[in-house]
Order: structure tokens, then C-alpha cells, then sequence
């Protein structure tokens, strides 16, 4: 792997990516997808033309976010998305998109909504 001379490890070494589209995947789960305008020495992050991308099976949905300010402490994970690979995901309007995501939980209900006693048949079953 070339790195580039001198190195900078760390938030610096995202200089590389400013005017670039990148991938933001937040502490809380939430994927966002923008050009990269600026960027300081805590990461802190702000982005153009934000889109936040939900996905669920094989399908996802984009709800525009404008422009953002993201503290550094809160991303977990940047880099460079190149849209032109594909991904095999369909893209689906936000009303076909919550048809489906209501479909998927009615038949993978998230065991924390459970009941107590619920979850107690399971695990004896």
C-alpha cells in the first residue's frame, strides 16, 4: 500500500478526500452520504448535499439532509463512495421503502420490543 509522503495518520490524512463524496457512518448507526467541504484537527466534519441512506434486505431510501456539521467524536467510519460500482440494492421511494420495512418487522419483530414472558417461551422452546 503507498502512503503518502509524509504520512499523516489520522483525521489530517482526510484532507486527501475534500471535494470527494464520502460515506459517514455514525456512533448511533445512521449512514450519511455528502462531499466532504471541511474538516479539522478533532474530525469534526462538514459536509454538502447530505443524504441519509436506510437500508433494509436488499432495498434503500434517501432522505435529503441539506448541509452538516458532525462533531469528530461521532463518526465511526469515513471514506470515499464511488456510486459508478454497483451494489446490487434497489433504491425505492420513502413510502414503498416504509411498506417494506413494516413487512420485514412483522416477520423479524426486534426481540427488545418483546414482551418478557414472550421471550421466555422462546428461549424453553
Amino acid at each position: 500500500m503507498d502512503l503518502p509522503d509524509p504520512y499523516l495518520p489520522g483525521a489530517i490524512s482526510l484532507f486527501e478526500q475534500l471535494d470527494k463524496k464520502l460515506l459517514v457512518v455514525l456512533r448511533d448507526g445512521r449512514k450519511l452520504i455528502g462531499f466532504l467541504r471541511s474538516i479539522d484537527q478533532f474530525a469534526n466534519l462538514i459536509l454538502e448535499d447530505v443524504v441519509e441512506r436506510t437500508f433494509v434486505e436488499k432495498y434503500f431510501c434517501e432522505t435529503s439532509q441539506g448541509f452538516m456539521l458532525i462533531r469528530g467524536e461521532n463518526v465511526e467510519l469515513a471514506g470515499e463512495i464511488d456510486d459508478s460500482i454497483p451494489n446490487g440494492l434497489t433504491q425505492v421511494s420513502p413510502e414503498e421503502f416504509r411498506r417494506i420495512e413494516d413487512d420485514y418487522l412483522a416477520r423479524n419483530p426486534p426481540k427488545f420490543l418483546k414482551r418478557p414472558a414472550e421471550q421466555k417461551e422462546e428461549h424453553e422452546a
